[in-house]
């Protein structure tokens, strides 16, 4: 049984999270509550499965079996009601790597590449760095939550856009998108013949009622737009065994994608990779349960304590995902103000939403993937933080 409340610490483990503070921030003696990993042990029976082969001794080059497959299709087909053939499938060392991919295999330099800010940075750094061109379709608050503003996501699909990434779930906003936000998506792409990839990293951790719908398992006609990226790195703390996969129905567009990875040399993943992946999609249900109802909790807590005691902060509540993104707007402080306050006073590491471009300004993102004690903490900086 996995205790989450049990405080582990991570420091001196080369943790980008905790260990990598002191370049990130310049203190070393911050809470962390920004990386997007968790700080709970996976379930058991994967670190069981990767002792085992640690004692066999010998970590040589790994093949991913037919059972690791078979473990990736059952989970995708129990878990969100999408039936994935073998031969969709590829891997990758991660999502940000297989979204560099895709923009690779689906443009050419000075192409353009649609995203929705504010959106997950290295969206916009894998456009950049690969010589693409950004073009924005800013999300909208309507209620205390995004959307999609359809009438500009179509006049920018309009204007030689060749490739979208579309985050599902949202991050850092926690927006599940719904099936009719999502048709309306696919159906303009296709409209302008407009490839998407869709990071649904996310999509294991969501919250009731919301639920989590594939792009690509609404419809087979999406099979010729639609590829899928998803992992076990973020439903089960795996982050740092760097293993994911794509879904990718379309024989055509798998070969594309396939001629990149040759390009790059990629051939193999890690060992402790595949085998967590397919011990964490065997056996890990329970504990995903477990862990999706304590985050839920250090979500009420931090809506209710900023509710009570910092009304000036509004808390953009998640339908999924394990991040809070909280609008500090009406402190009336600038970003640097902001920023110069949380790790100065506060001495709390979070992320900052200007990274997450147009519309992130004013905005930080909370880490609750952590033991109560840790979220309780976090709780009293920020208040000490916004103290005047």
């Amino acid at each position: 049984m996995n205790n989450l409340d049990q405080s582990i610490d991570r420091k001196n483990t080369l943790s980008l999270k905790w260990d990598g503070m002191k370049p990130g921030f310049g203190d070393d003696e911050l809470l962390a509550m920004w990386v997007a990993d968790m700080d709970f042990r996976p379930p058991e029976k994967v670190i069981e499965v990767m002792r085992e082969r640690v004692e066999h001794g010998i970590f040589g080059y790994t093949l991913i079996g037919d059972s690791t497959i078979e473990a990736i299709t059952d989970w995708v087909r129990k878990q969100h009601n999408w039936e994935i053939k073998p031969e969709w499938l590829l891997f990758s060392p991660g999502v940000v790597p297989s979204i560099g991919m895709a923009i690779q295999a689906f443009t050419e330099v000075g192409d353009k590449v649609l995203l929705q800010s504010p959106v997950y940075t290295p969206f916009f750094n894998m456009i950049e760095s690969n010589m693409r061109e950004v073009v924005n379709s800013p999300l909208k608050i309507v209620n205390g939550r995004y959307e999609i503003d359809f009438v500009d996501f179509e006049e920018k699909l309009k204007s030689g856009v060749k490739l979208f990434l579309l985050c599902s779930p949202h991050n850092p906003g926690g927006r599940v998108w719904t099936k009719e936000e999502l048709v309306k998506i696919v159906e303009l792409c296709q409209k302008y013949e407009v490839v998407i990839a869709s990071d649904e990293i996310h999509a294991d951790i969501v919250h009731a009622p919301h639920q989590h719908i594939p792009l690509a398992s609404i419809d087979q006609a999406y099979d010729d737009t639609v590829i899928t990226f998803m992992a076990p790195s973020k439903t089960f703390n795996l982050a740092g065994l760097q293993a994911s996969f794509m879904v990718i129905p379309n024989p055509e567009m798998r070969k594309k994608m396939t001629a990149i990875q040759k390009l790059q040399g990629f051939s193999q993943m890690n060992t402790f990779g595949v085998i967590a992946m397919e011990a964490a999609y065997r056996y890990g249900e329970d504990w995903l349960k477990d862990g999706i109802s304590y985050i839920k909790e250090n979500i009420d807590l931090v809506q209710k304590e900023i509710a009570e005691h910092l009304p000036e902060l509004e808390v953009m509540a998640p339908e999924g995902t394990y991040l809070i993104w909280i609008d500090c707007r009406k402190t009336g402080l600038n970003d640097q103000e902001i920023r110069e306050r949380l790790l100065k006073k506060g001495k709390l590491a979070v992320n900052f939403g200007q990274s997450y471009g147009d519309g992130g300004e004013g905005f930080i993102r909370l880490n609750v993937a952590c033991p109560r004690s840790i979220v309780e903490e976090g709780l009293e900086r920020l208040k000490v933080s916004f103290k005047n």
